[in-house]
């Protein structure tokens, strides 16, 4: 055998396991002793194991055993004889008919060896059909041979699982194998001529299909249930946990190591416990178990196949709650001999909050046995009080405390009996245990004080656990989580609320307590801290005044595989030729083990451009890498599909796409930057395309623009119906200038002067003249305004001096002709007298028509024709 741990093999030392055969240090296998071999197969593993490392690596090895050759002495010439008489080509191709020569010529031997088994690895991926060897006679030569297959798999149930072809004698397996199903095929190979003829005798097959590591071992139980006596001593047997698993127990596959991943709490040690990794015993390996210190360990198994290998094995967990017995180690002892309490008038009960901290004589023991009565000489006894169950310890330390409580349905008078002096005994149950030499009692005086108060009810279990896996529907009844209210000879209800409901998963019924789910419960929301999703409860009593009491409900949920694995990254990059860089790609999963890893990535047949040009190759659980699987891919960016699967029970898968960018690289394996150009999605052609649409758009742009102006100049250069002299365009004048022009020397500027008479007026040539003159005449008087005017007087004096302005000819306007602007003398326009109407008819006005859509109105009133 050959072996290499790539450190050059130093030290590492081989085994087997029988005794018949040992391995030396270079790989050589021989038999120990002389070995008579039953059966004409014999199966071995051999080990090679590091004594530095602790690493160890095993090999299976088959030896074909065959009967010695009848021709001692004597090898036939020109043939050369095998270990062990097997007569196999180095190719896939078996002999099993095999001729011998003699002094006679040529004669067969009937079955005068053994076929080796064939050996198929289950869960293979195919591509099916598989060819696993090719049977032929050296018959073939001579006549034509027909060959087949029969037995369990190829003609018997299950059908077709091997086929073979009856021309080339290559047989195949035509699905993926399943150890678990079944383990071993035994077929039968025969070859007959065309005519149907025995041509060789039928030739035993033996198929062994190898297992694969895919089952995780699985528990019998989830939850296993122990128990220890305090103060056992070390390698003292709690329990036993036990796991299965569906591989080979013969090979590494199947063989389950156990060993502890966590203990709760880690007190006084935080390895109390140690378990046999083979058998799965659970022993103590530290002292010091107290039960009043930790009453109970929770402690989490892991069970991994692969002879414990967590590198490559499969695992999987269960809890082992170990509680710890009490023993009688203490004697009971008052820490005062007197007390003095002070209590409500009604009786008392053991678990109020008030009794509880007010009636409490904590004493050291356990298993305590109380009594109560008046101070000697009497009896320990008491009418109306006794002792409730006791309890404890009382929060962390070693104290135990019992309640005084109405004994039987007596009652408590606050009106009646203020006060009480009782007697308090406590003794043990139980002697103690041995080497203990103290006395078994204790005694103490205790004053009771009665008053009258209200108290507020309690949860009992505070906090409370449950443990359920997570997705229950909405509306499971989780649990009912009750108080107690301690005035229980009051007429009183408790009403029960939330107090705290973070996510607002649960509802509580209002009278009784019961939990319920008022939506689904997730692991994984941002609620749950440590697996835990915690909620408060409130109980409040209709007493005078009111009292509350709170509760906290811890629901631990177990995780069941309910996220399905996400493929990371979602992008890279590589290389348009193999071999130079590969992409790492990995999964994340939202629960936890053993719902997550190891993952299973594999690409999907549909398309098929997909496996034709991608491969992945599995690093280990939770790592693969994807590669190219041709020679040469063009640059561009792919949507590469991976399905990812996760080992949770049942498993979930997702197809995840992950953008690949394929680019030229250099020598080191880097992108180029045309590379990167070319890897952004656009190839050659496409950007040889784009650049034709921009040349194609510029140039319509281009000729756009070049018909704009030449339409533009057209209707410039267009010459205008009319003449010249009548358009009308022309004659617009401008009267906004000031002065300063030549054509303003004309104006008369004795018309801007105060005229004496209206006699130059008169005589003066027609044309423009002015007549704005003030009027001669007597001017009104106009009142004058007190100097300290009334106030009744102001508006009769502005109605006079209105009247006055009114009456007054001499006060502008002037009711006169205005000349407000000149325009100089001469017009380029003809006379607009030009344009009167005839009723002739003989006007042709059609030429409106050729002037556009501004006379459009004149054309349709004048130009119409004789209708119009």
């Amino acid at each position: 055998v050959k072996f290499n741990n790539c450190a050059g093999n130093k030290g590492v030392r081989y085994e087997t396991n029988s005794l018949d055969f040992k391995v030396r240090a270079d790989g050589t296998m021989f038999a120990a002793h002389q070995v008579q071999m039953p059966s004409k197969q014999l199966i071995l593993v051999v080990t090679a194991w590091d004594p530095q490392t602790l690493g160890r690596w095993e090999a299976i090895v088959r030896f074909l055993v065959t009967e010695k050759s009848q021709h001692n002495g004597h090898k036939p010439k020109g043939h050369k004889t095998l270990p062990g008489e097997l007569v196999q080509q180095q190719s896939d191709t078996l002999l099993p008919w095999r001729q011998h020569h003699s002094m006679n010529g040529l004669r067969r031997q009937k079955r005068d060896w053994v076929i080796p088994p064939i050996n198929v690895p289950e869960n293979s991926r195919g591509p099916f059909p598989q060819q696993l060897v090719r049977i032929r006679s050296d018959k073939d030569k001579e006549i034509h041979i027909r060959y087949s297959i029969t037995g369990v798999g190829a003609d018997q149930p299950p059908m077709e699982v091997f086929s073979i072809d009856p021309v080339s004698g290559r047989m195949y397996v035509t699905r993926p194998m399943d150890r678990e199903e079944r383990a071993s095929y035994h077929l039968r190979a025969h070859a007959v001529d065309m005519n149907g003829n025995k041509v060789e005798n039928p030739i035993d097959l033996y198929i062994y299909v190898i297992d694969m590591n895919d089952n995780r071992p699985e528990f019998i139980n989830q939850v296993y249930n122990g128990s220890v006596d305090e103060g056992s001593k070390p390698g003292t047997y709690v329990m036993t946990v036990t796991a299965n698993d569906a591989d080979d127990s013969t090979t590494a596959n199947g063989m389950v190591r156990y060993r502890i991943v966590t203990q709760t709490p880690q007190s006084p040690s935080q390895n109390m416990f140690t378990i046999n990794s083979e058998t799965g015993d659970i022993v103590t390996v530290a002292a010091g178990l107290d039960r009043e210190k930790v009453q109970q360990y929770i402690v989490i198994v892991q069970a991994t196949d692969m002879e414990g290998n967590l590198n490559y094995g499969l695992s999987n967990t269960a809890t082992a709650i170990i509680t710890v017995t009490d023993v009688n180690d203490n004697p009971p002892e008052f820490t005062t001999s007197t007390v003095s309490i002070r209590t409500p008038a009604r009786p008392m009960f053991a678990g109020s909050p008030r009794t509880q901290s007010s009636l409490c004589n904590k004493v050291p023991g356990s298993r305590k046995r109380w009594e109560v009565g008046h101070p000697p000489p009497r009896a320990l006894t008491h009418s109306h009080f006794g002792f409730s169950q006791p309890w404890g310890p009382k929060e962390k330390t070693q104290h135990f405390a019992a309640a005084i409580a109405v004994r039987g349905r007596a009652q408590i008078d606050y009106e009646m009996n203020r006060a009480f002096m009782l007697t308090v005994m406590v003794s043990n149950q139980a002697p103690l245990a041995s080497g203990i030499q103290m006395s078994f009692q204790s005694t103490a005086g205790v004053t009771i004080s009665v008053t009258d108060v209200n108290e507020a009810p309690y949860f009992p279990t505070n906090h409370k656990l449950i443990r359920l896996e997570e997705g229950v529907p909405t509306g499971t009844v989780l649990t009912t989580f009750s108080a107690v209210d301690p005035d229980r000879f009051m007429q009183q209800a408790v009403r029960y609320s939330k107090l705290s409901d973070p996510a607002n998963w649960l509802n509580i019924n209002a009278t009784n307590g019961q939990i319920t789910t008022a939506a689904v419960l997730d692991r994984e929301s941002d609620y749950i801290k440590n697996n835990v999703y915690e909620a408060t409860f409130l109980a409040a009593d209709n007493g005078i005044p009111p009292a509350s009491g709170t509760g906290t409900l811890q629901i631990y949920l177990i995780d069941i595989n309910d996220n399905a694995p996400e493929l990371l990254p979602k992008e890279a990059q590589i290389c348009e030729r193999p071999n130079l860089n590969v992409i790492n790609i990995t999964a994340a999963d939202a629960d936890i083990d053993p719902n997550v890893g190891p993952f299973v990535f594999e690409l999907p047949s549909v398309p098929s451009a997909v496996r034709k040009n991608w491969t992945i190759t599995r690093l280990n659980g939770d790592y693969a890498q994807l590669s190219l699987r041709i020679m040469y891919l063009e640059a561009g960016v792919y949507d590469v599909p991976i399905i990812v699967t996760d080992s949770g029970n049942p498993p979930l898968y997702n197809t995840s796409v992950i953008k690949v960018k394929v680019c030229p690289c250099d020598e080191n394996g880097d992108c180029t930057t045309i590379g990167a150009v070319a890897a952004a999605g656009l190839g050659t052609g496409a950007i040889i395309a784009i650049l034709i649409c921009i040349i194609i758009l510029l140039t319509m742009v281009l000729l756009f623009v070049v018909w704009m102006k030449r339409r533009e100049k057209e209707r410039h250069t267009k010459q205008l119906l009319i003449d010249p002299e009548d358009d009308v365009r022309d004659n617009i004048l401008k009267y906004d200038e000031e002065g300063g022009g030549e054509e303003d020397q004309d104006y008369d500027l004795s018309q801007l002067q105060q005229p004496e008479t209206m006699d130059h007026v008169l005589n003066k040539t027609p044309g423009v003249r002015r007549v704005d003159e003030r009027p001669i005449g007597a001017e009104p008087q106009y009142p004058i305004r007190p100097v300290i005017p009334h106030p009744g007087d102001i508006g009769d004096f502005i109605n006079e001096g209105l009247r006055a302005a009114d009456n007054d000819p001499t006060a502008p306007p002037y009711d006169s002709l205005l000349v407000f602007d000149y325009e100089g003398s001469g017009s380029t326009a003809g006379s607009v007298s030009s344009l009167n109407s005839s009723s002739s008819g003989d006007q042709d006005y059609d030429y409106l028509n050729d002037w556009g859509p501004r006379f459009k109105k004149l054309a349709d009133m004048y130009g119409g024709g004789e209708e119009d």
